[in-house]
């Protein structure tokens, strides 16, 4: 490494946020500008640990020590290389990834870990200003045709790997916008939209074709598809939201989280809503119901909005400070987190069962009915709780928004391939191949409800199978080959 001290001579630091109370006025980006010099010394922390287990805890394999040596060394162009043979978009897990990374670095064990995130942020904004990052356009076409149906994280992975290696790649996206789960599910105050339409402009110039407005199965026949491809990608996501069956359902004011979202990131773009549509949180009372990252961006969210008041509810206990025996370096901790959002406000509850939602007399709802749970383990090893004697209590609630995460892909694209579902509902695949021959599968909808991070990896890997598929080999990386490469180094 270039500081074989580095990690004794300077401490963990980040980019400091924005103030709680004037972020909250806009959607912009929270954090500030941060020196490159000191990124410089961030990277120089990166230690000379002989096996480096940050490879295994990123889901891309990324070859992290190497591009940390080469930001102190001040060679972008050199950390741009390394950084893109694993990962196509760090711009985007930069931003908002929880970096699994960080859990498995060495200097964890007894230190702040190195910020490989920021690094990795730091590393593509760095290659896109001093224009390392453009249009590779592929020197060969093989006249093969791909056709991606999402554009999301996966979708944009495969179809630029597809692309590499010389097939026409067509993505077919539902929504009006590319991106997504990227351009849609996530604020802008953790990932501003032009970052999103920078990396897609890239892609057109690449030769990849988008077409939005292009729902398969609505007004585009899967039929036709099956004709004019050689081969097709489900990259749909896992869109089939969890729902919460309990007496009051049916009132007005409980909304789905994601359309809340979705709702907010399409006004922040410029879209008109009719005012009867608008899902608002402004001057009410909000519950949101789910203790992840989707609940904590509804919190974010209604904190711009001007809500009155925002509690979080969590089904499970809460987590502790520290890691324990269950879950050692360097395995992901189990510990609490608080994110942006939670320092903006709000309050948090953990061992919440929502038992009812509670009307006023115009069929809206006013209350929710909670009770305490404990949780205890039976003796075949299932979590199992039960409500806590006397502790049953209303709380306020004018919008209760159901964060508990998604259950499957929609089933309706699904069928109308005649692809196989596995034993969760998620799109069958041996080797992200389907039933089907042609069809292939890759991100949530084939894993379930996943990481970004973990979406641009299933992108890759299912890219490899394809264009094996397509021509009998592959010259793609995967994350497998990038560890025998550097292996071999």
């Amino acid at each position: 490494m270039g500081k074989v001290d580095g990690f004794l001579a300077y401490n963990r630091e980040l980019p400091q946020s924005r103030n709680p109370k004037e972020r909250i006025g806009d959607f912009k980006e929270i954090y500030e500008e941060f020196p490159e010099k000191k990124t410089k010394e961030q990277a120089a922390r990166c230690m000379d640990c002989g096996i480096p287990f940050c490879h295994n805890g990123c889901p891309l394999g990324n070859i992290i020590p190497e591009f940390n040596d080469a930001v102190y060394r001040e060679k972008w162009d050199e950390a741009i290389q390394i950084l893109l043979s694993t990962n196509n978009f760090p711009e985007f897990t930069g931003r908002i990834c929880p970096a699994p990374c960080e859990a498995s670095c060495v200097l964890g064990i007894n230190k702040p870990p190195v910020a490989i995130e920021h690094i990795e942020k730091t590393i593509a904004e760095k290659a896109f200003e001093l224009g390392y990052i453009k249009p590779n356009t592929p020197k060969h076409r093989t006249e093969k045709k791909v056709a991606i149906i999402g554009s999301g994280p996966a979708g944009l992975a495969c179809a630029e790997q597809l692309n590499k290696a010389g097939h026409w790649v067509t993505i077919f996206e539902r929504d009006d916008r590319i991106g997504g789960l990227l351009r849609y599910g996530i604020p802008d105050f953790k990932l501003e939209k032009w970052v999103v339409e920078r990396r897609v402009e890239v892609m057109k110039q690449e030769g990849i074709r988008f077409k939005v407005n292009a729902n398969v199965g609505v007004n585009v026949n899967p039929k036709e598809l099956m004709e004019d491809f050689d081969a097709i990608v489900i990259c749909s996501g896992a869109t089939q939201a969890r729902d919460l069956p309990i007496p009051g359902r049916d009132l007005g004011g409980i909304r789905f989280a994601m359309d809340f979202l979705i709702q907010q990131n399409r006004i922040v773009s410029g879209d008109t809503l009719e005012p009867d549509q608008i899902i608002s949180a402004k001057d009410k009372h909000v519950v949101v119901i789910g203790g992840g990252d989707t609940g904590s961006d509804c919190i974010g969210t209604s904190h711009r909005q001007g809500a009155k008041s925002v509690t979080q509810l969590e089904l499970l206990p809460r987590p502790l400070n520290q890691r324990t025996h269950l879950d050692p370096w360097p395995l992901w901790p189990m510990i609490l987190r608080t994110s942006s959002s939670h320092e903006e406000g709000g309050e948090r509850e953990w061992s919440i069962l929502t038992k009812e939602f509670i009307s006023n007399a115009k069929g809206e709802v006013k209350k929710l009915k909670l009770v305490h749970i404990e949780w205890h383990t039976e003796d075949d090893g299932r979590r199992v709780f039960r409500e806590v004697p006397g502790s049953e209590h209303t709380i306020k609630c004018d919008l209760a928004l159901l964060a508990i995460g998604f259950q499957s892909p929609e089933k309706g694209l699904l069928d109308q391939f005649g692809l196989s579902p596995d034993g969760r509902g998620n799109v069958y695949t041996n080797n992200y191949q389907t039933n089907i021959e042609k069809i292939f599968a890759a991100g949530d909808a084939r894993r379930g409800q996943s990481l970004v991070v973990w979406a641009i990896a299933e992108g890759r890997e299912a890219a490899v199978a394809v264009d094996r598929f397509l021509t009998g080999d592959s010259q793609l990386e995967s994350k497998t080959e990038s560890f025998v490469a550097l292996n071999a180094r």
